[in-house]
């Protein structure tokens, strides 16, 4: 099960909420909801590479992935989701003209 650490107020992380909704390969860690599951996302955030450069930007470094192997991705598309683009027009064509 991939873990998904993240927060409703997170438009990147509502977009996916979307996506995976009763998909049991993901499992949605709200790190709003309890401040045990904020302190574990902080652990990872504190100590893993992954978020050097949400850091040095001053993101949160949220949605998190983290796969059964201990990988840890920050990318929707390698775990086949597709990322939040804000003001990106949803379109049926490959031109972006409609459908």
């Amino acid at each position: 099960m991939i873990k998904i650490y993240g927060m409703p107020s997170c438009p990147y992380c509502a977009y996916l909420d979307e996506q995976i909704k009763g998909d049991k390969r993901f499992k949605v860690i709200d790190i709003g909801s309890n401040v045990h599951y904020l302190s574990e996302f902080m652990h990872l955030r504190d100590t893993r590479k992954e978020f050097d450069h949400s850091k040095a930007i001053g993101d949160i470094g949220i949605p998190c992935f983290l796969l059964e192997d201990g990988t840890i991705t920050l990318k929707p598309e390698d775990v086949g989701l597709v990322e939040y683009q804000p003001g990106a027009k949803n379109s049926c064509s490959i031109d972006g003209k409609g459908c």
